[in-house]
Formats: structure tokens, sequence, C-alpha cells
């Protein structure tokens, strides 16, 4: 969350950097827009496997709770199973889509557009990861700890 939140200063440095350029100096930088687009997939899908780790997705918890604690738990454990399958789908079609377009270059950065996909497989991983957390903790008994108080 912390790289998430540092990201949004960045961004935020970046779009006054551009609105000084071109009102104050009459000359707006060309990279500034583009890097501001490529950080914010960074912060938006970061910040999401950070939902994933402190349980913030949408959940039906108001319907779980009307159910026996064994069935509840068996739910979960299909809910975060759900959720690893879409973070590997992540993972995967990130990786496609990054190595399709790795030879092309993002106009006025120089970057390769691989770096556009290459937010998709960090979340991907982190969520598997942190789903695989909960599972554990749910299997143990115990509950995860929120990384963001």
């Amino acid at each position: 969350m912390f790289t998430s939140v540092a990201g949004l200063f960045v961004v935020v440095a970046i779009v006054f950097f551009q609105v000084f350029g071109r009102y104050v100096l009459n000359s707006s930088p060309t990279w500034t827009e583009s890097l501001a687009l490529v950080l914010v997939l960074y912060i938006t899908l970061i910040g999401a496997a950070v939902g994933v780790r402190d349980a913030g997705h949408i959940g039906m918890e108001s319907l779980l709770v009307l159910v026996p604690e064994k069935i509840r738990n068996r739910i979960e454990l299909l809910i975060h199973a759900l959720v690893i399958l879409f973070g590997a789908a992540m993972v995967w079609n990130g990786s496609v889509l990054g190595h399709s377009v790795a030879s092309y270059l993002i106009p006025n950065l120089g970057l390769p557009e691989a770096v556009r996909y290459l937010p998709l497989v960090i979340s991907g991983v982190l969520i598997i990861s942190f789903s695989i957390e909960h599972i554990i903790a749910l299997v143990q008994g115990k509950q995860v700890e929120p990384s963001w108080h």
C-alpha cells in the first residue's frame, strides 16, 4: 500500500509539472502524460492486490453470517480459490500481452510497451500469494492481520 500511495504522490507531482509547464512556461513536457498513465496502472493494480490482502474487496459477508460456520469456511475457501484463478489469469494474460508488444516503444518515454502489462503480472502474483495466505489462515482458524491500519 505504501508503494501505491508513493506512486500517487509521484503522479500528482507529474501532473502538476505538466500543468505548470503548459500554463506558466507555455511549453508542456511531452513525456508527463504518458508516464502518468503508466503509473496509474501500477498504482491501481497494486492497490487492488492490497485490497485482496486486507479483504477489502466486495464480499457477501451479510449472507455468510446466516450459514453455519463449517459451511461458511467452505464457501470462503471456494471464494479464495476463485480469486487465485483470477490472479493466475491476470499473470498469464499480462505475460502474453506484454510479450506481444514488447518490441514496440511507448511514444515520448522510449520504454517498451510491455511496461504497461507488467503491473498485471505483479498484481496477479500478489493476489495469488495473498489468497494463499487467507486459505492457510482459514485452515488454521486464524485471521489475517490487515497490512494497512
